[in-house]
């Protein structure tokens, strides 16, 4: 497989670095503050740095003010996001971006130039009612003649009190699940605050009678699950850049820390351990290209035995244990530095146990990877 990225897509990832370069980690809320002292609202300077840099267009057609990049091209800018852990909803907004893209109607599609300049701020809801069962099932739809109407709730929902769209799905009772896009201020939508293990503020959404006229909704099952699956593989390019920015300051700090008058970086079990997560990471890294790959590969006829959701579960598998591993080690590596709150590294921690729980347990995404391949055996 060749993994070597296009010109385009090495001209998005300089443009990211260069956005990123003045963000500092200690801009983000500590967990260690109370919820009453945690941000309210995503980084708008940055947010509108991304925008006058066309990052925030990166996905969209050229047709909606975009350049015509693929998932790949957003990994790619994602994983230097989590790097400086970038407080904006970058993933949510462009991910359901791109499915309003691909499924949506001309009332939908027509939003994508102002989501590409920053003026509309999208997220998605994606972990059901309890962040165990699936999204689609936590909420129903029913026709009625205006429209649709919704009635549900789905919890720990990324950037809601901010957006002014939420992409939430649902479920009509006939076995498909359809796409609704939701203004945050329609009648009978309620936000209740929660908080993230990052320290982040999330929200639970109550549907009582939300009206959707049919003209918001997308009754295609593919996009739900195109969503879905971008999501999953941000979630991993996140994992990435934060895992790789955690071992990074790692480094540093064993090459500086001395022991008995040596750097604790040349002492033998620090090593090994060190090596150990360069190799998750590189692991984590592999899987992601995969899935990302085989996403914007879907219907070329590119691809393997099994469905992308068998490489999206793989690369899931990797980044939810490998960031626990990452971040652990160097915990263990920084010894009491590690836990200081001056010190960035508690920061990333909590991230990564917040990415960790988004992901979910690896052992259920080795069970979903078993039924694929009971259901498409190799030859």
């Amino acid at each position: 497989m060749d993994f070597t990225f296009t010109e385009e897509q090495r001209a998005a990832v300089e443009a990211a670095k260069a956005v990123f370069a003045d963000v500092a980690p200690d801009r983000v809320p500590s967990p260690a503050l109370t919820p009453g002292a945690v941000a309210q609202d995503l980084d708008r300077p940055l947010w509108a740095t991304l925008a006058g840099s066309d990052l925030l267009s990166l996905v969209l057609a050229e047709e909606h003010g975009g350049a015509g990049l693929d998932t790949i091209a957003l990994c790619l800018v994602l994983r230097e996001a989590a790097r400086v852990l970038a407080r904006v909803p970058l993933l949510e907004h462009c991910a359901t971006a791109m499915a309003l893209q691909a499924h949506g109607g001309p009332e939908l599609t027509a939003l994508l130039p102002d989501a590409g300049s920053g003026r509309l701020v999208l997220t998605a809801a994606a972990h059901g009612r309890t962040g165990h069962d699936p999204a689609e099932l936590a909420v129903t739809a029913r026709r009625e003649e205006a429209g649709w109407v919704l009635d549900g709730l789905q919890t720990s929902v990324a950037w809601a009190h901010c957006a002014d769209w939420i992409a939430v799905p649902a479920h009509t009772g006939e076995g498909g699940a359809v796409l609704a896009l939701v203004a945050r201020s329609a009648e009978g939508l309620t936000l209740a605050e929660q908080f993230s293990t990052s320290g982040e503020r999330l929200a639970e959404l109550t549907l009582d009678g939300v009206r959707v006229p049919a003209s918001h909704l997308v009754e295609d099952p593919a996009a739900w699950e195109r969503l879905r699956q971008v999501l999953a593989t941000g979630t991993c390019a996140l994992a990435l850049g934060l895992g790789e920015n955690v071992l990074d300051m790692t480094s540093r700090y064993t090459a500086k820390r001395e022991q008995f008058g040596f750097p604790v970086a040349t002492f033998q079990a620090v090593a090994v351990q060190a090596a150990d997560r360069y190799i998750d990471l590189r692991a984590m890294e592999a899987t992601l290209w995969q899935a990302a790959w085989r996403l914007d590969s879907a219907g070329e006829g590119a691809g393997g035995p099994l469905p992308v959701a068998g490489d999206v579960a793989v690369a899931k598998i990797w980044a939810s244990e490998g960031v626990r591993r990452v971040v652990q080690t160097a915990q263990h590596l920084h010894g009491g530095f590690g836990a200081d709150t001056d010190y960035p590294l508690h920061r990333y921690h909590a991230w990564a146990k917040q990415l960790e729980l988004q992901l979910g347990p690896a052992a259920a995404h080795e069970e979903a990877l078993g039924d694929l391949l009971a259901a498409h055996p190799l030859a």
